[in-house]
Parts: structure tokens; sequence; C-alpha cells
């Protein structure tokens, strides 16, 4: 009988619980490790963590720890770095210490950021005989495998365009939505369209724009950042807090990529705390557009059907779906980086 694929799980925030629990839950693999931030999970079991029983395996904050275990797979979590590289360290000791890594945060399409650096994330991984890949359903499925699919029905394309719309309002850390996400600010006072958030997730979603051009065949010339913020129409009661009137209540991160000064592909991720707010309302969770010959228009939402009491959301079911799907593709490519 075949083992099973031995997995590590790095953090454990709203995404990495939902990916630990698919790991336990599933025969085809077997938890050896668990790292953690804070130091109120640290020493706790992962069953008790991830509300499921007892598992053996004790939390740790320690890198060192999770280096020296034995484990086919990292499943990578953490909260999104500023600046983007932040987490590189850790991924590339990793990598040189033997272990394939799925990351649900980067290392999409690391050459989007340029070759010397995606050379650098290749040469740790070819050290270690590992292999690293990102994955998720943005960036990761919506534009590198709906949009790419969508243009089949064409002719020809002029523009593709992927557009996503995520509810935050019941995002419970104010530190993560005042703080990072920097809702709740007042326009000007904090500029996040030239800050590090900025520059995080033009780093992020330039990899879907490079991913769905590289499965096209297309050779773009640049990415072109074009960001966005909107500000509350009311005061708005969150699970975070209050956002007041006249700050910061919709931030969109979008990117273009551009050939001989056209725009080919446009993906735009927008971060609401308003769905009643123009033009957010009514919108679906995402909607691809090709202008093309013909044209193309598909909107697509996820659905809630978790048993009554189930707390995890549709969108953390899906990544954690797709990091399993790519757990086995990863344990066996050669060495390197993997576009899934």
């Amino acid at each position: 009988m075949t083992r099973p694929i031995r997995v590590i799980q790095w953090a454990t925030g709203s995404m990495g619980k939902a990916c630990l629990r698919a790991v336990l839950d599933d025969d085809r693999f077997q938890l050896v490790g668990l790292l953690v931030y804070s130091d109120a999970k640290a020493g706790r079991d992962a069953g008790e963590i991830a509300r499921r029983p007892e598992t053996g395996v004790s939390a740790t904050r320690s890198i060192d720890e999770i280096l020296a275990l034995d484990a086919d797979v990292v499943i990578h979590t953490p909260m999104l770095s500023a600046p983007y590289d932040g987490h590189d360290a850790d991924v590339r000791r990793l990598l040189e210490s033997g272990k394939n890594v799925v990351s649900i945060n980067h290392y999409f399409e690391p050459a989007a950021l340029g070759i010397d650096y995606a050379n650098g994330l290749a040469e740790s991984a070819r050290k270690g005989g590992a292999t690293l890949a990102g994955t998720g359903v943005n960036p990761g499925w919506v534009a590198e495998r709906m949009a790419v699919n969508a243009t089949a029905l064409c002719l020809s394309h002029r523009n593709i365009a992927t557009r996503e719309i995520i509810d935050c309002t019941t995002v419970p850390n104010p530190d993560y939505v005042f703080g990072a996400l920097g809702f709740g600010t007042a326009p000007g006072r904090v500029n996040l369209l030239s800050g590090p958030l900025a520059e995080t997730f033009t780093a992020m979603f330039s990899q879907s724009v490079e991913g769905l051009a590289a499965r096209l065949d297309l050779d773009l010339d640049r990415f072109e950042p074009d960001h966005a913020v909107r500000v509350a129409e009311r005061d708005l009661t969150i699970a975070a807090g209050i956002i007041p009137k006249g700050t910061v209540s919709a931030t969109t991160w979008r990117v273009h990529g551009l050939i001989d000064g056209v725009r080919r592909i446009t993906h735009e991720v927008n971060w609401i705390m308003d769905p009643a707010q123009a033009p957010f309302a009514g919108k679906p969770h995402w909607q691809i557009e090709i202008d093309g010959l013909p044209g193309v228009r598909i909107a697509m939402d996820l659905v809630d059907t978790a048993p009554v009491g189930v707390r995890t959301k549709p969108e953390q079911f899906a990544v954690a779906a797709m990091v399993l799907q790519a757990i086995p593709r990863v344990i066996v490519a050669p060495p390197g980086l993997l576009r899934l």
C-alpha cells in the first residue's frame, strides 16, 4: 500500500486552517508538522487548532524544528508580506532542506518579477532537489485556467479582462483590516496606491497577468498598475469595527499587461466593505470579459454548501481544494519551479 504524503502546514490563519482541516480529513495525507506564528497556538495539538480529533502533532514557532522534519511537502499559507518577497528567505530554506513547497500567496509565475528573481528561487529548489509552486483561486485559477479556456471560443481577442470582488465585511482582525489592508484611512493621509501594500498587490497580480499571457503565448512588453480606492458613503459597521464615512471602504488592485503600448490583459481585484456600494452591488464574485471575435462574458460565484455550524467560507474550501489537487503534481515534478 502506498504511504500517505507527509505534509507540513505552515501558518494557521483562515486559509491555513482550511488547508489544515482538508489535510486531516483526507487519507492521502499525513500531517507531520505545523508552524504557527503566535505564542497562543504554540504547543497546542494540530487537531485542537483545526477543531479535529487529536493528531499527536504539536504546533511550533521554531523554523529549525520544521526544517528538521522528514516531509514531502509544505503548504505555505502565511499572511501576505509587504514587501512581497518577505517570505522568500523561509521558502528558500525549506526548498534547500529538500521539502517541496506549495504557496497560496506567491510563486505562481515568479518570472513576472524578473528572470533573475525566478532563477534565484529555482536555484534553491534545485539545490534541495525540491519543487516550488503557487496555486489558489486568484491568482491561480480565474485568469490562468478559466480565462485561458474561454479564449478557445474566440478566433481573435483584443483584451482579456478578469475581475474579482471580495466581500471583506466578515474579516474579524482589526490589525489586518485597518492596518495591513488600509481600510478606514483618510484618502491622502496614507497613500495606499503607491505604498508597500500597492507594491505587494502589483507584484502578486502581475503574476496572474503573466500566467495568462504565457498560456496564450503572448509576449508582454510590460505591466502597468492601475489601482484605485473608494470611500464610504456612510458609516459602516463591520466585523473588525467601524469604517467612518469618507474613509477608504474599497480598494481596487488592477494590473494591465501591454504589448506595443496596447492593454491586452487586465486583471482586477476589488476588496470591499460595502456590498451595496456602486459599482459592486449585484456583481458576481468573478467576471471574465473577452473583447474578441466573438466577445465572451462569463459570471461566476461560489456557493455556500457547508453544513450548519461550519464557519469555513466557500473561498476557503476552494483554496484548500486547489492546494490538495496540486500536491501530487508538485511532489513528482522535477526540481525547480512548476507552473500548475
